[in-house]
């Protein structure tokens, strides 16, 4: 890796130069091509403590620095910039190995066990567009994380317990066709929901099934069941046309932990953690004190006997960290549940249930909101339904195709249409920093102009296609890559970047860093493109530039597969 690579060899200079042992080189991308391919920014800090003048110390630092294999020339620039030219010849050559490799440069992490928690719809009703979040970003960062050779168990820890699950067996149970009535469970829930606060003896009844379900009633366990299948159907239609990775054998809901909740609660007492207030069992940590000293207690039951999320989640660790023996445990929820997690992870520290040597994690993200700035809705202020939205955007995407190619056959434009439509809505996603709130915007998600899917699935497709018109076949090319004009440079080390990226990702967990990266790539290749003839040029320069479209068609194909989007050969 480039910045790595920089990164050791000029720390390694600032501290025979005088530096103290930890002072980082601060290596990154030239801000202006003027300034080079990479600066190093750390003379500056180093000069500070050492109470020099600091491009003295730069002056230091390159008499004792050794990028004669790697730089065409190195310059001090400003107070003590460092800025790095790359050599060409050394750019061919990582780009030769990167060519050569199935992974395309990208090295395996020391192998962790990695529970990921995500999705996690209400099994009472359908999956709407607030479930679109949690359901992309981390199928993204499973992806990325199994690339970068984790093993990762994906957890769907979906909404299957509860006292609203006796109104809804309640009212499943009354009824002639159950399958029927499933079949919208948007209409069956508010149904039932209707019907439970009009009708007392129903709620009544309703406070009788829960009290069965818990008690293990086989009648009504057989109905729970039947909710449960037909809901998990109806999600799993969903994640199938969103293309993402979960299947049934994930679902890990809170039922599954039923069980070990009056355990989790007895643990905690036998250690000392517990307290009752009001009748409530609790647990109270220093860390959750305000400015009044007061603290914040983390309710593990209530007064009734009845349990909460916290304590569903705490099993939930115990098991992931215990059991599963994971080294990182990642939640990616949304932002509002920021403090319970907080409070979960330090409970479950404090309880022994996740050591020190697991990381507890969680991933937040912000809101979708509708142009008005809210919460997005439909016109008439109900949630809007995922597959719902998924179905609009494969239509509004097999529009655009059929005005550009009306004579392409409808089997291939409804291909392409989905791809472009699923695509689009799933990039948009992942595009933006998941902890901000983003606009939904059809006319922006399906441009094809911006850091859109439409933009690089194109990106892609002119690539393959000029391999096409020009009738070669891209295994048999023979040859070596070159590195001579300056768009060449750009694109060579956009292209040997990747491995950095894909790095970032996995440890952070930021998708829309692959995103920006596959923008910019697509972009330095069309300044390429456009700077140096590619098909009319001479041989070998001919070869050495359709190698570079090839590693870039690679490299885009398998960055977009990482985001969970498919890529087209024509478009």
């Amino acid at each position: 890796m480039i910045t790595e690579s920089l990164e050791t060899r000029i720390s390694a200079a600032l501290v025979r130069a005088g530096a103290p042992a930890d002072s980082p080189a601060l290596v990154g991308p030239a801000t202006r091509p003027e300034f080079g391919d990479y600066q190093a920014n750390g003379v500056m800090a180093a000069a500070k403590k050492l109470k020099t003048n600091p491009r003295a110390l730069a002056a230091q630092v390159v008499e004792e620095l050794d990028l004669e294999d790697m730089a065409a020339s190195v310059d001090i620039a400003g107070p003590g910039f460092i800025n790095i030219q790359l050599k060409g010849e050394w750019l061919a050559t990582q780009l030769g190995n990167v060519l050569a490799d199935p992974r395309l440069g990208v090295p395996k992490d020391a192998p962790q066990k990695v529970v990921l928690d995500y999705s996690h719809p209400n099994l009472a009703k359908e999956m709407h567009i607030g479930h679109l979040r949690s359901t992309v970003i981390g199928d993204a960062i499973a992806r990325v994380l199994e690339f970068s050779g984790h093993e990762v168990v994906r957890h769907n820890h979906v909404g299957d317990w509860g006292t609203q699950f006796g109104m809804l067996i309640a009212h499943l149970d009354e009824l002639e066709d159950p399958a029927t009535e499933l079949a919208d469970l948007e209409v069956f829930y508010q149904s039932a929901r209707q019907r439970f606060d009009q009708d007392e003896a129903f709620a009544d009844l309703s406070r009788e099934y829960v009290v069965k379900l818990q008690g293990g009633d086989p009648h009504v366990q057989q109905m729970w069941q039947q909710f449960i299948d037909e809901s998990l159907a109806h999600g799993q239609r969903v994640y199938d046309a969103l293309g993402v990775g979960l299947k049934p054998e994930n679902v890990q809901g809170e039922s599954s932990y039923n069980d070990d909740l009056p355990r989790v609660v007895e643990d905690l007492r036998a250690k000392g953690l517990l307290v009752e207030s009001n009748g409530a069992q609790c647990v109270f940590l220093e860390e959750f004190k305000n400015k009044d000293g007061q603290i914040t207690p983390v309710i593990v039951q209530k007064s009734d006997g009845g349990y909460l999320y916290a304590t569903s989640d705490l099993a939930a660790v115990r098991y992931r960290a215990g059991v599963l023996a994971a080294d990182r445990i990642l939640y990616i929820v949304d932002a509002r549940q920021s403090l319970h997690l907080q409070q979960v992870f330090a409970v479950a520290r404090a309880a022994g249930y996740a050591p020190e040597t697991t990381a507890l994690e969680h991933h937040e993200f912000g809101a979708i909101l509708g142009a008005d700035n809210r919460p997005f809705k439909t016109r008439a202020g109900g949630v809007v339904k995922l597959m719902d939205v998924l179905d609009e955007g494969v239509a509004r995407a097999f529009a655009q195709v059929s005005e550009k190619n009306p004579d392409m056959d409808e089997a291939e434009r409804r291909q392409i249409a989905r791809v472009i439509g699923i695509g689009s809505i799933k990039y948009m996603e992942l595009s933006f920093n998941r902890t901000s709130d983003y606009v939904f915007d059809w006319d922006k998600m399906l441009a094809l102009d911006g850091n859109t899917a439409p933009y690089m699935l194109y990106s892609y497709a002119r690539i393959k296609s000029m391999f096409r018109r020009a009738g070669l076949d891209e295994g048999a090319l023979d040859g070596e890559i070159a590195i001579g004009e300056r768009a060449e440079s750009a694109l060579a080390i956009k292209l040997l970047q990747f491995p950095e990226v894909v790095a970032a990702v996995a440890h952070q967990c930021y998708p829309h860093m692959l995103c920006n990266y596959l923008y910019e790539l697509a972009d330095a290749f069309m300044k390429f493109y456009e700077q140096c003839p590619v098909l009319r040029a001479d041989e070998p320069v001919r070869t050495s530039r359709l190698l570079l479209a090839l590693l870039t068609a690679r490299i885009v194909r398998q960055g977009l597969d990482l985001l969970g989007i498919e890529t087209l050969e024509r478009m």
